[in-house]
């Protein structure tokens, strides 16, 4: 053994992990319902190729912006989309993860930053959301009082769990509700499951799982409907919550499975 072995910087993802990076970026975007410009893809695509770093993306994209009318019509949001994507394949580059509600935090941070004056704070208010596949009802999130222990309470059970024992779907079936568990939190104001996602495709590397595939760019927003009904609870309409959806979405990007992913199966009157 060479004791002189010392460490050495993180490896340069290769043309396809960029690839497969730009590709999830991009794709979560539609969780919120933006989209990327088209100059943003170009120069996703100049990256991917290896013509320019991943800094001098940032730069141009900068640059552009600086140069862009404010009267825009939709600028706020496709810059929005822009810039998160690029912090996205940013992230998804380097392999640097720790199991914690800092890392969470973090990672808001770093996707937000100028964008919500919140990046990386826990939300101080309690908040709604209308969702499509609840006919427009709302999940019941963590109370904003409680955010930094139910985080704390969950990262400790997480911690504590050994992985050595269950088969490989029942490891991925906890990863699976440990995930729905920390997004019903909604630890932030905007931006959890584009949050949510980094921090999934980040913990399940540290498993070994290759991840380099199109789930995550092509049913991002299924991805999020999965995470609504694995939160929602309605016994007196005959609803409850499950986590079925999402383990289709888990076994896609885990295991190669061919599962259908229809939002509109997602719908709590599908089938009716």
């Amino acid at each position: 053994m060479d004791e002189n072995i010392g460490y050495a910087p993180e490896n340069e993802p290769n043309r396809d992990e960029r690839s497969y990076n730009w590709k999830t970026a991009i794709g979560l975007q539609d969780v919120d319902g933006i989209a990327v410009s088209d100059y943003l893809v170009s120069a996703a695509d100049a990256n991917i190729r290896g013509d320019i770093s991943l800094d001098e993306t940032e730069r141009l994209l900068v640059e552009y912006y600086k140069n862009k009318p404010s009267g825009t019509a939709g600028k706020e949001r496709t810059e929005e989309a822009d810039k998160v994507s690029l912090r996205i394949a940013r992230l998804l580059s380097s392999k640097a993860f720790r199991l914690s509600p800092v890392e969470l935090m973090s990672i808001h941070r770093r996707l937000f930053d100028g964008i919500y004056d919140f990046a990386g704070k826990i939300r101080e208010n309690n908040i709604t959301k209308k969702e499509w596949v609840l006919n427009y009802d709302t999940v019941y999130y963590g109370d904003c009082e409680d955010i930094r222990e139910l985080l704390d309470y969950d990262f400790d059970r997480e911690k504590s769990y050994d992985y050595s024992k269950p088969d490989e779907k029942q490891a991925v079936d906890h990863i699976a509700k440990f995930i729905t568990d920390l997004w019903q939190i909604h630890a932030f104001s905007e931006g959890n499951t584009r949050t949510i996602a980094v921090f999934t495709i980040k913990y399940l590397r540290t498993f070994g799982y290759d991840v380099t595939n199109d789930t995550f760019e092509k049913h991002s927003l299924y991805f999020r409907n999965a995470l609504v009904r694995a939160n929602y609870n309605r016994y007196a309409q005959g609803i409850k919550a499950t986590t079925v959806y999402l383990n289709r979405f888990f076994g896609n990007l885990l295991f190669g499975e061919k599962n259908k992913l229809s939002n509109r199966e997602l719908h709590i009157d599908f089938g009716n």
